[in-house]
């Protein structure tokens, strides 16, 4: 079965040093494997409103999440690209995961189709890797409450645009770490 990678961008820069590291890993995916990149600061969602519990139920989906609802569903694999903010993962990509409890309460088999794909992450972070804990507690944990494949997280350092390129062991990572494993795809 051909994989296709939803690349979920959460940075605030557009090309910076996270970003820099996803597309160095991307760069040694097959060439069979489909590749979606989506910035999730260029598909705004409202803020999420949780209407369990009697709040009523989760409206229909507009114009963005529509399109990230469908990018979800439709890839194998999906790869979470956020620097490391405040220890955790940037506020777009906590407010597209937000809505994954949204997707839960539509009639479209949220958990069912997201069972058997595979969660990935890559980060830049700016001094230990401590600091990306949270980030990476957060993804491994919702890969497994839906049943989904945990790839993992590439980790990268850097501030300054362009400072991942200089580290060298993210960059020899990065030409590994898709290809180190051979997970089951739905």
């Amino acid at each position: 079965m051909t994989r296709s990678f939803l690349f979920l961008v959460g940075a605030a820069r557009a090309g910076g040093n996270t970003e820099m590291l996803a597309r160095r890993a991307a760069r040694e995916l097959p060439r069979d494997a489909e590749q979606r990149w989506l910035r999730l600061p260029e598909l705004p969602l409202p803020p999420f409103e949780d209407r369990r519990h009697g709040a009523g139920e989760h409206p229909a989906p507009g114009e963005n999440e529509q399109l990230l609802m469908d990018a979800t569903f439709a890839a194998t694999d999906i790869v979470v690209v956020s620097p490391v903010y405040w220890y955790s993962v940037a506020a777009s990509v906590k407010l597209y995961l937000d809505y994954w409890s949204g997707w839960m309460r539509l009639p479209v088999d949220f958990k069912p189709k997201m069972r058997g794909k595979s969660l990935w992450g890559v980060s830049v972070l700016s001094e230990t890797a401590r600091e990306a804990q949270p980030l990476i507690g957060t993804l491994e944990l919702c890969a497994e409450y839906l049943g989904m494949n945990w790839g993992g997280v590439l980790l990268g350092n850097g501030s300054r645009p362009g400072d991942v390129l200089l580290d060298a062991d993210a960059m020899s990572a990065a030409a590994t770490f898709f290809t180190g494993a051979d997970l089951v795809t739905a």
